[in-house]
């Protein structure tokens, strides 16, 4: 069994909960967008070993709070340098998931040097509009139990945090300030890079894959044929043996 610690840091007003598991190189894994640190365990140690994991509940999420009200992917990336910062670590390898890769594209740009390699999975330089239809949707009504289930499961501050959740998802469909990535902001990234998609992706079509792996300057592309936006938990015995093999090259 790997070391393991459950740490609360404060950042301004923002209590952030984060997991730390093992030793090693430090390894940052960012979870999508109402999800939470805990749904890494899905792929058991074996992509985190022979790495010190580091495993926030971004904020708003799971045990973090966020007492600023609105979700905006350039301030958590903020917040997360801050958190990386109090833990005494510089240069790291990263591996974000929907809204956590997004996460990961503003690390990546406000600070370059510090990312050493990153795979970003279902991530998006900016918002198509297929996808902002689907946040339009993302309103309280209509949501069945199981639904709530599965929130109150993930996020533990009460039923205003997943009410918090959604209408901050549906507001991302409002945004054009926050995730708008062209081909040169992309090209200032100098981390090794994987892109991975599924070709069936409801909210971003497989060409923004394509946009990133053309942009970005040391990248490699998988596509998942048949996979879905959960790409990552849809094939997720190949997509460990891979995201760790890229994590692990020197």
């Amino acid at each position: 069994m790997s070391a393991h610690s459950s740490q609360m840091h404060i950042r301004g007003d923002i209590e952030m909960h984060v997991d730390i598991h093992g030793e090693g190189e430090p390894l940052v894994l960012l979870h999508g967008f109402t999800g939470c640190g805990r749904d890494f365990r899905h792929f058991g140690e074996t992509l985190h070993e022979g790495f010190r994991a580091v495993v926030p509940d971004l904020p708003g999420h799971g045990r973090s709070g966020n007492p600023r009200g609105t979700f905006m992917f350039r301030d958590v990336a903020r917040d997360m340098y801050s958190l990386l910062d109090e833990l005494g670590i510089d240069r790291f390898r990263a591996l974000g998931i929907s809204g956590g890769g997004n996460v990961l594209l503003h690390m990546a740009t406000q600070q370059p040097s510090r990312v050493e390699a990153m795979v970003l999975v279902a991530a998006a330089p900016y918002f198509p509009e297929q996808a902002r239809v689907l946040m339009r949707q993302m309103t309280v009504e209509g949501r069945s139990e199981e639904e709530w289930r599965e929130m109150r499961e993930r996020h533990v501050r009460g039923d205003a945090q997943i009410v918090a959740l959604w209408d901050q998802g549906r507001a991302f469909a409002a945004r054009h300030d926050d995730m708008h990535f062209t081909p040169p902001h992309l090209a200032t990234i100098t981390a090794r890079t994987l892109v991975v998609y599924g070709d069936r992706d409801p909210l971003y079509p497989v060409e923004l894959a394509v946009e990133m792996y053309r942009a970005i300057p040391d990248a490699k592309l998988w596509v998942l044929p048949g996979a879905g936006h959960g790409v990552a938990f849809e094939e997720h015995e190949s997509f460990v043996r891979v995201a760790r093999s890229f994590l692990r090259t020197p």
